[in-house]
């Protein structure tokens, strides 16, 4: 059942609803906390984990290696294949080759215009067969370029490679002798395969010798008998290329046959071989350094992370607290941060265990004393005849069955309070309306001559906060409740609210005893009780303060309390960082 005020604020209309445990004692506070958690107790008990973990198996390279070491080698393979690909600079040598075989071409046949063509310039003129073998010959002998002289009719009047009385003629170079032919052959060997990888033009056309050549089988000559320059590239079978040119031989503009000179690739496919050579010497070097710099990072990333797993397994495993995280902030790196945070985690999970044996140790010491009280009077009730001791007898036993049931109801309240405030989300909360609130419905419970509660908000209500409203609702109304015990009849009890700096502050002070200076710091303690003059024992749990202590750390908050200065008095304060 909730009450509706006038400021729209939802509150409990039973007092003892929620903070019956904290009115009229001042009562204790559990250990510190911060941030929204959830406890670990008999209802939330995990189940064994000792078969969750798959065993860890050392392996020589981490997945987190291999994964480095691809990484950096895709790149290097990708620039070494870019460069290995030498399309453009294959195209400019051919180019180039090709403008040298034109010019040697076009000096051929200007020397054999002049030289093998015979007869009387008004009258006839003849490409003279033998003098032009023999000008084919004698240039032959000064290059490697094959020289091919057709006649006007296409018919092959000389080669180069057909000497007087022979054949052709094929010289072969003899490979140099050494000590290490065996990795030549292994660096022949892996370079033949990437070459194979590397895209080449394709679309030339086969390069194919009749035994009887004839012009018609070179277009090109027979662009060049009709007084034009013609230029072939043909592909050979088993790889390699030929080029030719084939220009006209003339003597004043008649042509009187044709010069095709032809030359394989090989010096020009050494030179890009040995550019690709290069360029695999320096992708080895690179290799290597890439390889020992991928490993060196990995490791940097690997050992650390697999002591930091080592030892959260020995955590888990629960070997004692003497297997602590690594420290490793020293990094000052992500895994730096890791390790803090493993480390804080570690020790916040020791904290939690410390607390919930300290908490069992004093929920059995608090049980016991009126477990003992009970025992003691039901053994003494059924000796003892006279009807007015058994009277008081049964109202003792009836008082500690009564402290044991509000004593098990605190308990179970405040264990339960970690899991409502890591499940609930939280609100905007206008502590100015709850204030109110709660000001008017303890006015209108109040015994005549009791204390008169005095409120002081700032004018202008900037007094919000995120938060749970149910529970900061629990945290003022303990508060309250513990200054009404406390204050003499006709006392003030002075409510202030303020807004400082990003807190919203509210004191409650108010005129009784005080708190003895001896017991300020353990005011906040679990089952710490101290009770107003007249009040019977037992009457409140000692929980109160320790559960309003932890439920203002979960809002990141703080409350302390102190004795006032200017009177007689306690005052307890509460800060909570505003919206």
């Amino acid at each position: 059942m909730r009450l509706e005020t006038r400021s729209g604020l939802r509150a409990p209309t039973d007092l003892a609803s929620r903070a019956g445990s904290g009115e009229g004692a001042r009562s204790g506070a559990a250990a510190p906390r911060t941030g929204w958690s959830r406890p670990v107790g008999r209802g939330d008990a995990p189940p064994p984990v000792e078969s969750r973990a798959p065993s860890r198996q050392r392996r020589i390279f981490s997945k987190l290696t291999a994964r480095v070491l691809a990484i950096n080698l895709l790149a290097l393979m990708i620039l070494v294949g870019g460069l290995l690909y030498l399309g453009r600079y294959e195209e400019r040598l051919i180019q180039a080759e090709m403008e040298s075989l034109r010019t040697e071409a076009l000096i051929f046949a200007g020397a054999l215009a002049e030289g093998a063509i015979v007869g009387d310039p008004d009258i006839r003129l003849d490409l003279d067969p033998e003098r032009g073998r023999q000008m084919v010959r004698r240039l032959y002998e000064t290059t490697d370029t094959r020289t091919r002289l057709f006649a006007t009719d296409g018919s092959l009047l000389a080669d180069s490679r057909l000497l007087i009385g022979g054949g052709v003629i094929e010289i072969e170079l003899l490979r140099p002798a050494d000590d290490n032919v065996w990795l030549r052959d292994v660096f022949d060997e892996i370079y033949g395969w990437i070459t194979q990888q590397v895209p080449e033009r394709k679309g030339w056309p086969a390069y194919a010798e009749r035994p009887l050549q004839t012009a018609t089988d070179y277009p090109l000559v027979m662009r060049a008998l009709s007084g034009n320059i013609g230029q072939q590239i043909w592909s050979v079978p088993g790889g390699g290329k030929i080029l030719g040119v084939a220009v006209p031989v003339q003597r004043l503009r008649a042509v009187m046959g044709a010069i095709l000179v032809t030359r394989d690739t090989a010096k020009l496919e050494k030179a890009i071989q040995s550019v690709r050579e290069d360029i695999l010497k320096v992708y080895g070097v690179a290799l290597l350094v890439t390889v020992a710099l991928s490993l060196y990072l990995a490791g940097t990333i690997t050992r650390p992370i697999r002591r930091l797993a080592a030892a959260a397994e020995q955590v888990r495993r629960g070997h004692g607290r003497q297997q602590l995280i690594p420290d490793l902030t020293r990094r000052r790196d992500e895994i730096g941060e890791l390790s803090g945070a493993l480390r804080d985690m570690t020790s916040a999970l020791w904290a939690r265990m410390d607390a919930i044996e300290n908490f069992a140790a004093d929920v059995a010491h608090e049980i016991k004393n009126p477990l003992t009280s009970l025992r003691s009077a039901v053994e003494t009730v059924s000796r003892i005849k006279d009807a007015d001791q058994q009277r008081r007898l049964m109202t003792i036993i009836l008082e500690d069955v009564q402290r044991l049931d509000r004593l098990i109801t605190d308990i179970s309240d405040a264990s339960r309070l970690d899991a409502e405030l890591s499940r609930a989300e939280a609100e905007e909360v206008d502590i100015a309306a709850m204030l109110r609130m709660l000001v008017e419905l303890y006015e209108t419970t109040l015994e005549d001559g009791g204390p008169v509660l005095k409120l002081s908000l700032p004018p202008i209500n900037v007094l919000y906060v995120n938060g749970l409203e149910d529970r900061l609702v629990q945290v003022f109304r303990n508060l309250i409740g513990n200054a009404i015990s406390f204050s003499p009849p006709g006392g003030t009890i002075a409510i202030k609210a303020w807004r400082e700096n990003g807190v919203v502050a509210v004191s409650i002070a108010d005129e009784g005893p005080g708190i003895p200076e001896s017991k300020v710091a353990a005011i906040f303690d679990r089952f710490y009780t101290e009770r107003p003059a007249g009040e019977k024992f037992g009457t409140h749990s000692g929980l109160g303060l320790s559960i309003s202590k932890q439920i203002v750390d979960a809002h990141h908050g703080q409350i302390f309390a102190a004795n006032r200065r200017d009177r007689s008095g306690a005052r307890f304060t509460v800060r909570i960082p505003a919206r």
